[in-house]
């Protein structure tokens, strides 16, 4: 009886650790960092004033860095590096821009948009066919009534969420 215990226990043993090593590169929010150990994030600068329309905020440039690199290390087990990382991430923050979205009767703004757009330029130095250049961009909407400075940290926080999942898809999430 004590022999077909030990069994029952190799077997199970054996059975639960050849789960876990099938999950392999894997984790539970879906990236795939391939053979890629390390990853870095160039500092994204903010060039938004360059483009017609848009205007220059301040500190947005480092907000957003930060956000880029919190994003990768708490869905992934890859470590952030200063230089020569096998995944690099840079590029500049190319649009911030406040129009509105809907009139009332009148003629004035009910509600202003919020718009930040990203370029993004990607290297795997672990896998040449994964490089790409892309711009991302999203959008907060707001009461006209409201002055940007009383919504501004909860429209970054949900642009830059946005934003982020998005380049985090586009280089990790290969399905």
């Amino acid at each position: 009886m004590r022999g077909f215990k030990n069994i029952l226990l190799s077997i199970l043993v054996t059975f639960v650790s050849t789960s876990m090593n099938s999950c392999g590169v894997y984790n539970f929010t879906g990236g795939n960092p391939g053979l890629a150990k390390n990853f870095q994030v160039n500092y994204f600068q903010n060039y938004a004033s360059q483009n017609p329309g848009s205007i220059f905020e301040p500190g947005m440039d480092r907000d957003f860095t930060l956000a880029l690199q919190d994003r990768i290390l708490n869905q992934t087990n890859l470590d952030l590096v200063g230089s020569s990382g096998d995944l690099l991430y840079e590029g500049e923050i190319v649009e911030y821009r406040i129009s509105p979205m809907s009139a009332t009767a009148q003629q004035t703004a009910a509600q202003n948009r919020l718009s930040i757009a990203v370029q993004v330029r990607f290297t795997n130095n672990t896998k040449e066919d994964a490089d790409f250049e892309q711009r991302f961009s999203f959008f907060f909407d707001y009461d006209a009534g409201d002055q940007l400075s009383s919504v501004k940290s909860e429209a970054h926080e949900i642009i830059f969420e946005r934003i982020t999942q998005d380049i985090f898809n586009a280089s990790l999430a290969d399905w």
